[in-house]
């Protein structure tokens, strides 16, 4: 599979406007896609945003004419019911054929909660989501669908426009039953960077594989795709301190577990030195040394890299990304 190289748009750190201006940007300075994530509320409180993914998404296609784009990820279980997310996407399926990627995952409480929402434990989360997918499926391949599943229902439901071609899906994972999951039943698998390596190479890839091959699939049938998280800079305080902004992912799953208030989010965080801020992410300054990390992830079999910088001059990372980093990755 062909190597593709995306932006991850921070819709939890810009507005759509400005955010907006990125993801065109990003097409201009040689990215094959852009990505964006669905929140409700961002992880910060002070200067944290949330736009609308869908609404967003429709007006980076009328800006753009070549990238993918998509969502990385959306939660088709609690604020939206999965129906809507087939109307929303087969909308933009529509209006750019064979640029839109619809990307769901099981989700995070601190977006559902705060609309009444009670927070199921995991098992009851990945069954929605199974059914979720199942349902979407189904709506974008026939007509007059009457669903009854254990959580949705629908009675002679037509999606009306729809593309030609059902839209890839691709399914988020970092455990090892959610992973096996999307090896099976997605067009295209989603992880994150800067975690223990052993996790990718004895749990995550094999079950990516295991699903395959249940599923009577290759590996290479299915985009791997994975958000690398990265701040280049040529002044190596600029790139630490840029990570400050998203302390929240220093933070361990435990401590941030349970949380639904970005203004506790921000405070757990802002309490992290910037080593710990920066723990997640691949902080360099010369361009060779920042490719030769970045190849790791190519190493383990990921073809699509979306990149994701954490500081505030998302231009110029942009306009540096697209000079000296880019054309190396695609040089290997």
């Amino acid at each position: 599979m062909k190597l593709k190289l995306g932006y991850k748009a921070s819709s939890e750190q810009f507005g759509p406007g400005e955010l907006l201006r990125y993801g065109v940007l990003a097409e201009e300075c040689g990215f094959d896609s852009v990505f964006a994530s669905d929140h409700l509320q961002p992880w910060r409180h002070d200067s944290g945003h949330a736009p609308f993914a869908p609404s967003w998404l429709g007006a980076l296609g009328a800006r753009t004419e070549r990238i993918v784009i998509g969502t990385s990820v959306l939660t088709p279980t609690f604020r939206y019911h999965p129906a809507i997310v087939a109307q929303a996407f087969a909308t933009l399926g529509c209006l750019y054929p064979g640029r839109v990627v619809l990307g769901m995952g099981t989700g995070e409480s601190m977006n559902e909660v705060p609309l009444g929402a009670a927070w199921p434990d995991g098992k009851e989360r990945f069954a929605r989501f199974r059914e979720a997918v199942r349902l979407i499926r189904q709506l974008w391949t026939e007509e007059r669908v009457s669903f009854e599943g254990d959580f949705y229902r629908t009675d002679r439901a037509t999606i009306y426009d729809r593309p030609e071609h059902p839209l890839p899906i691709y399914l988020a994972g970092s455990g090892p039953a959610a992973t096996r999951y999307a090896g099976r039943e997605g067009d295209g698998y989603i992880t994150t960077s800067g975690k223990d390596p052993a996790l990718y190479t004895e749990t995550l890839l094999p079950a990516v594989r295991e699903g395959a091959e249940k599923a009577g699939r290759a590996l290479g049938d299915i985009d791997m795709m994975i958000e690398v998280k990265v701040s280049f800079d040529h002044d190596r305080d600029s790139a630490m301190e840029a990570t400050r902004y998203w302390g929240a992912l220093g933070l361990t799953a435990e401590q941030k577990s349970g949380i639904e208030d970005p203004v506790e989010l921000q405070r757990l965080a802002d309490q992290l030195s910037v080593e710990q801020t920066a723990k997640r992410f691949i902080v360099s300054t010369d361009p060779d040394e920042h490719v030769a990390a970045i190849g790791r992830y190519l190493d383990l079999g990921f073809t699509h890299l979306v990149f994701h910088a954490p500081g505030p001059d998302q231009a110029s990372f942009l306009r540096l990304y697209g000079e000296e980093i880019l054309p190396r990755l695609r040089a290997l």
